[in-house]
C-alpha cells in the first residue's frame, strides 16, 4: 500500500510536467536534410550484386505450399520436396517495380493518417514483449490491462503515430483470443492506425474483418492495417509468416519484410556479408508481395546488428547496428522502397544510462538515414523481452526532440534580431527585451523529463532521477486519458465479432 500511495503522489507531482508530451499536436515530421549515406554508389552495387548471387545460386526456403505455387507460376526454379526456391534476377527486379514508393496508411480518424515514404518519418511503439515493468510493480508477465494502458498512452502522445501494436503480450488471455482482444482495444481505445501481427492466415483474416467493421463495413482503398514479416534468417521464410504475408498483401494491406540477422550467428560475421544476406531476404519477400498483388504496400525492413561474441546474445545500440541501418536506408532508396528502421533497442534491463545511450545509437542513424517507419521507438528493454512504462516516457522525450529538430529554424531579419543585439550592447542581457518577452514561451523545445533546477532545489524535491520522474508522468497521462469517439453501432458490431470468433476459435492452436 505504501508503494501505491507513493506512486499516486508521484503522479500528482508530475501533472505540471506532462503538458509538453500531452499537448503536442499530431504532426508527422518530414526530414528536410539530405540522407546520410555511409557507402558510395559502387559499394551499394557490390551488395546488390552479391544479393542477386545469393538468390540465383544459393536460394531460399519457403515453407508454404501456396507460396511454392506462386513461385512456380512466376517461372522460378522450385524444389518442392526441399521447399527451396532459386530466384532469377529478372523476376525479382521486374516484380519490385510495382511496389509503391509512398502510400497513405489510414487511421480511423483521418486526422491521424500516416504517410509512408519519401522524406516522411513515422514513429511506432515497441511490440512483441512478453514482460512489462515499472518502478513500483517491477518486472512481471504482461496482461491485457498493461497492453491497454500502453494503447492509451500511445493515443495521448502524438509524437507516436501508431497506437496499437502488441506492445506487450497479454498472458492472462488465452492464446487463440489475444489478437481479438488486441484489435478490440485498438479500435475502441484509439483512433490512430491499428496494426496486428501477421502470424498466419487466421489472425490476419480476423484483423482485416475487424478493420472492415471499424471503417464502416468496407475497407478504404488505402491500407488500414498490417505488420512485420520476419524472415527466419538465414534464408528461410516459415509457413506462419508466409500465410500472413499472402493474406495481407492480397487484401492490399501493409507488410514490412524484415530479416533478423545477427552478424556472426545468422550470417557470416562481417557486416558486408550480413547486409548482402539481409538484402537478398528482403528482395525475395518484396517480390512475393508483388506477385500476390502488384502495387501492394510493402517496406524494406532492417533489423541487422551484431552478436555479442562473449554471450551469444544480440547486441543493440552498437556502431555495427548503426552501419546496418544507414546502409539499409541506402539499399531501400536504390529500389525505391520505403524503409522500416528501429528506435529504442537496448539490451539494458532497466531504464538506465545504458538503455538511453543504446537507444540513441539506434534513433540517430534511423532518422538521419531517412527511415520512413521507425518501429520499437519507445519502451523497449531487455533485448526485446520487456516493455517498460518508464522507458516509454524517456523514449517519447527523444522522439519529441527529434520532431522539433527536424522542424529546423528560420533565418530572416526578424530572427537575426540585429536591432536587439545593438540595443542591449556589450555586457547586458536579453531576458527583459521585447523580442525575448514576445517569444520565450515557445522559442525553445520544452522538456518533459529534464531536471534543470539547482542541486538544492532538486534535492529538496526528493532527488528524483529521470526514471522516477518518468514514473509519475506516465501515471498522470493515464489519469487524463479519455477514449476517442466511436459510434455505438460499430462498437457493438466489434463486440459481437469478438464474441463469435472467440467461440469459433476455442481449442484452436493458431501456431501449429
Amino acid at each position: 500500500m505504501s508503494n501505491q500511495r507513493a506512486s499516486k503522489r508521484s503522479a500528482r507531482r508530475a501533472k505540471r510536467q506532462v503538458l509538453p508530451l500531452a499537448e503536442l499536436p499530431f504532426r508527422q515530421p518530414q526530414n528536410p536534410y539530405a540522407p546520410y549515406e555511409l557507402l558510395d554508389e559502387e559499394q551499394i552495387e557490390q551488395i546488390h550484386n552479391a544479393s542477386l548471387h545469393i538468390l540465383e545460386n544459393i536460394g531460399i526456403d519457403f515453407w508454404d505450399d501456396e507460396t511454392l505455387d506462386i513461385w512456380t507460376q512466376a517461372g522460378a526454379k522450385v524444389d518442392r520436396a526441399a521447399r527451396h526456391v532459386w530466384l532469377d534476377r529478372g523476376i525479382v527486379m521486374e516484380a519490385i517495380r510495382s511496389a509503391p514508393k509512398t502510400f497513405t496508411w489510414r487511421a480511423r480518424n483521418a486526422a491521424h493518417n500516416v504517410t509512408i515514404g519519401g522524406n516522411h518519418v513515422a514513429f511506432g511503439p515497441c511490440g512483441g514483449m512478453v514482460y512489462v515493468s515499472d518502478l513500483v510493480g517491477g518486472r512481471r508477465p504482461g496482461t491485457q490491462a498493461d497492453f491497454e494502458n500502453f494503447v492509451r498512452l500511445s493515443q495521448i502522445c502524438h509524437v507516436l503515430h501508431f497506437a496499437s501494436w502488441e506492445q506487450v503480450t497479454a498472458q492472462d488471455i488465452p492464446i487463440n483470443q489475444r489478437h481479438l482482444q488486441r484489435l478490440f482495444a485498438g479500435y475502441t481505445l484509439s483512433d490512430k492506425v491499428v496494426k496486428e501481427a501477421a502470424h498466419g492466415r487466421i489472425i490476419t483474416s480476423d484483423a482485416i474483418s475487424m478493420a472492415r467493421i471499424a471503417f464502416g463495413g468496407q475497407l478504404p482503398d488505402e491500407p488500414v492495417t498490417g505488420d512485420v514479416i520476419n524472415v527466419n534468417s538465414p534464408l528461410r521464410f516459415d509457413d506462419r509468416m508466409l500465410g500472413g504475408l499472402i493474406t495481407y498483401a492480397r487484401a492490399g494491406q501493409v507488410t514490412y519484410i524484415t530479416p533478423f540477422i545477427l552478424a556472426g550467428a545468422m550470417s557470416p560475421i562481417t557486416m558486408a556479408a550480413a547486409l548482402a544476406q539481409q538484402n537478398a531476404e528482403v528482395l525475395a519477400g518484396v517480390t512475393l508481395t508483388q506477385l500476390v498483388r502488384p502495387g501492394a504496400p510493402v517496406l524494406y525492413g532492417g533489423f541487422t546488428t551484431n552478436t555479442d561474441m562473449k554471450s551469444g546474445s544480440p547486441a543493440f545500440g552498437t556502431p555495427e547496428g548503426a552501419w546496418a541501418q544507414l546502409v539499409g536506408t541506402q539499399l531501400a532508396r536504390r529500389y525505391q522502397l520505403p524503409f522500416r528502421g528501429n528506435g529504442s533497442l537496448t539490451a539494458a534491463k532497466t531504464p538506465d544510462a545504458q538503455a538511453i545511450y543504446e537507444t540513441s545509437w539506434n534513433l540517430w542513424p534511423a532518422v538521419m538515414g531517412q527511415a520512413n517507419l521507425v518501429m520499437h521507438s519507445v519502451g523497449w528493454l531487455d533485448g526485446g523481452l520487456t516493455a517498460s512504462f518508464e522507458k516509454f516516457i524517456l523514449d517519447l522525450e527523444q522522439l519529441a526532440m527529434f520532431s522539433h529538430f527536424l522542424g529546423g529554424f528560420s533565418i530572416d531579419q526578424e530572427s537575426l534580431a540585429l536591432d536587439m543585439i545593438a540595443q542591449v550592447g556589450p555586457g547586458g542581457h536579453h531576458f527583459g527585451t521585447e523580442h525575448t518577452q514576445a517569444r520565450f514561451q515557445d522559442a525553445f523545445y520544452t522538456s518533459t523529463i529534464a531536471e534543470r533546477q539547482t542541486y538544492d532545489t532538486w534535492a529538496a524535491g526528493g532527488s528524483k532521477d529521470a526514471a522516477e520522474r518518468a514514473h509519475g508522468i506516465w501515471q498522470s497521462l493515464l489519469e487524463g486519458y479519455s477514449p476517442p469517439p466511436l459510434e455505438e453501432a460499430v462498437r457493438d458490431e466489434l463486440e459481437e465479432y469478438v464474441a463469435r470468433r472467440t467461440q469459433e476459435l476455442s481449442g484452436t492452436n493458431l501456431y501449429d
